[in-house]
């Protein structure tokens, strides 16, 4: 079933472009670098450390994401916003001044801060102001500006790094980031009543201690260290005591960074594991498909980042068509599988690849998984959104993004690792006889300046090892999207809703609604369908009411109704819709800068019924009065008829209107409901 018509007031899409400026900054300041990674370990050494130019910043924005999600419900959302957007320039900048791998590193922590509160506030935010069954469109528009950034950034990056060098793309987002504070500052303004709670310091504390130990054990084990070593042992068997002791806090304090509870919900619990799934394959993807370009192809970065492109713009065209269709049909479910068994098939076609074939092999390979990428990548927290009640938005984002983080550094550690180990193990295989594999530093296929020194034989061998190690490292993405793929289908899909609160919630207000109106502590006298009786309830009713009329009218087999419509749009039935949804989602939604936005709408709407016939006209009122009597004299039209209550006085027509009232609450509920069915069916 179609949804009805529904668009951002003024204020909404202000607040929208700021998040959109706030996520293409990071978003391109990020894959901008992406074709210029490899030159810049050449440049400053680590080709052991490779996947740590990734990791370090996902690390910290893995540890910053639920925390920051937890304040923003304290504290609101746009101090924290903006915040995250100033440290991530920041870090942008001192990146470019990097002299050093270590330094980069740090500054690239910095930039994960910034991320670590840029990425969930966003979805945060959309969450706050879109109703989940409109979402999918705006998301695939967020996706789709993101998208825009990984199309124009790796070809931007690799051209700007050929031409100028790579320290340049560190400052070419800032001034857009510059634009994108200001806007943000000026336009993001959401209502925020501060709530009192104590921050888990316990819990942030642990759960950093045990990323920080567990990914650095992934990251240095069978490369910097053996496995088998006490310093790999002791990170191991200390991060799994912290990830224990994180979860027995997290358990006991009032107000957890991740509430165990959510984890009770399977809708949370399979999303998660999914969506875990997909970042470490999303971004196995995004960091080795360059490598495999330069390193084995021999590619300029300007060309990793054209054969690059195809991914990204699959990405982009099937993000916004498929949040369309979302939004169109309600259904989300079927997208998701179909992404990610897209994305399977495209690693397994990387992982069919070997030394010699052609870019367009590569190209083809990460088309398929953009289209899977463009099909999933967005749903996971529409559903956890939409699966959760509004008090929990923003901790239940956060705690998404959190997973979706950690498993891109699981993801790009244990690559990294595996391409590593691969490297080693393959490379005596190629290299000439009597060459010790020990002198020879893989980097340097990835710096066109030291790769010229090489003689043709070993540059060839390097290429040859470096091919099978990514091999097995697109490989091993084919059985994690099986795993992703399971975990989705354990997902229950639940019909989207029209509000930005839960079913459950409207019901826990709407009880204490009747009795804060009740006089009697012993007996509730339920107000619901009184909307004279001015209870929240009733106005929740009246929306509701609106809502099935003005589906009712678009469905186009109520005539009477259609006209009526029309006449309360001034002779255009789209307007008189859009004037009827907005007035309905006025009256049930929760969100007072939502309602602020409909009000002059619902004000128009309400000034109808001061008009001579009310809302309807002199004609249509006429005919709704001789239908009404079932008889066509002039009597019905020409006289004023004696009412049943004047004729019956021992019949009060207020309490009996109130009992007709009560009666259409019940079905307007019921219609509803089968609403909501047909929408899931």
């Amino acid at each position: 079933m179609a949804a009805p018509e529904y668009s951002l007031g003024h204020q909404e899409r202000r607040v929208f472009l700021g998040l959109v400026l706030g996520m293409f900054v990071a978003a391109i300041s990020m894959t901008i670098v992406g074709p210029a990674l490899p030159r810049i370990v050449a440049e400053l050494g680590g080709m052991e450390h490779y996947s740590w130019l990734a990791t370090s910043s996902m690390l910290v924005t893995a540890v910053t994401t639920p925390v920051v999600g937890k304040l923003s419900d304290m504290y609101g959302r746009r101090p924290f916003y903006l915040g995250g957007l100033v440290l991530f320039m920041v870090g942008s900048a001192l990146a470019g001044l990097s002299q050093s791998f270590g330094f980069l590193i740090f500054a690239r922590c910095v930039q994960g801060i910034g991320m670590g509160v840029l990425m969930p506030l966003s979805q945060t935010i959309i969450g706050d102001i879109i109703p989940p069954r409109q979402r999918g469109k705006y998301q695939g528009y967020m996706g789709a500006a993101m998208g825009v950034a990984q199309v124009a950034g790796p070809l931007a990056g690799g051209a700007m790094t050929d031409a100028f060098g790579w320290r340049v793309l560190f400052y070419a987002g800032i001034p857009v980031g510059v634009v994108a504070f200001i806007a943000i500052a000026r336009f993001l303004h959401l209502p925020h009543t501060p709530t009192k709670g104590r921050i888990d310091y316990w819990g942030i504390t642990t759960l950093t201690l045990a990323m920080v130990s567990l990914l650095l054990a992934v990251s240095f084990g069978g490369t910097t260290l053996a496995w088998g070593s006490w310093q790999i042992l002791v990170m191991l068997v200390g991060g799994a005591v912290l990830l224990g002791l994180f979860v027995w806090v997290e358990s006991r304090v009032e107000e957890p960074v991740i509430p165990l509870r959510l984890f009770r919900n399977s809708i949370f619990t399979w999303s998660n594991v999914a969506g875990f799934v997909i970042a470490m394959m999303m971004f196995g993807v995004i960091i080795y498909v360059p490598v495999y370009a330069q390193g084995v192809m021999g590619a300029s970065a300007t060309e990793s980042g054209l054969i690059l492109m195809p991914m990204n713009i699959a990405m982009i065209l099937v993000s916004i068509v498929v949040g369309l269709l979302i939004t169109r049909t309600g259904r989300y479910k079927e997208f998701t599988l179909g992404g990610v068994l897209l994305m399977g098939i495209g690693a397994w076609l990387m992982s069919r690849l070997s030394y010699g074939d052609s870019p367009w092999h590569l190209s083809l390979a990460v088309f398929v998984f953009g289209i899977g990428l463009g099909a999933c990548m967005q749903q996971y927290v529409l559903i956890v959104q939409n699966a959760v009640s509004r008090r929990d938005l923003g901790v239940a984002t956060s705690s998404t993004q959190f997973v979706r983080v950690l498993g891109q550094t699981v993801g790009i550690s244990m690559f990294g690792t595996m391409m590593n180990l691969g490297l080693v193990r393959a490379l005596p295989n190629y290299l000439p006889a009597g060459i010790d594999p020990s002198t020879i530093n893989a980097g340097v296929v990835l710096d066109p300046a030291a790769l010229a020194q090489l003689p043709l034989a070993v540059a060839d061998a390097v290429r040859h090892a470096l091919a099978d190690s990514l091999g097995t490292v697109f490989l091993v993405a084919v059985p994690l999207a099986l795993i992703a793929l399971v975990a989705t289908l354990g997902i229950k899909a639940l019909p989207l809703r029209d509000t930005v609160h839960t079913v459950e919630e409207m019901a826990q207000e709407a009880l204490v609604s009747m009795g804060q109106t009740s006089g009697d502590s012993k007996t509730l006298t339920v107000p619901i369908g009184r909307y004279s009786s001015q209870t929240r309830t009733g106005e929740r009713l009246m929306g509701l009411q609106l809502r099935l009329l003005c589906e009712q009218a678009h469905s186009g087999g109520n005539p009477l109704l259609t006209r009526a419509v029309t006449d309360l749009g001034d002779g255009d039935l789209q307007r008189g819709l859009t004037r009827l949804s907005t007035t309905a989602l006025m009256l049930t939604t929760e969100d007072p800068e939502v309602a602020a936005d409909a009000e002059q709408t619902a004000a128009m709407v309400a000034d109808r019924d001061e008009r001579k016939g009310g809302v309807l006209s002199l004609e249509l009122r006429s005919e709704l009065a001789l239908a009404a009597a079932e008889r066509s004299d002039d009597a019905v039209l020409g006289e004023i008829e004696q009412t049943v209550g004047q004729r019956h006085q021992a019949v009060d027509m207020t309490r009996l209107r109130h009992v007709s009232n009560d009666l259409t609450a019940a079905l307007l509920v019921d219609l509803d409901r089968r609403r909501r069915s047909a929408g899931e069916s």
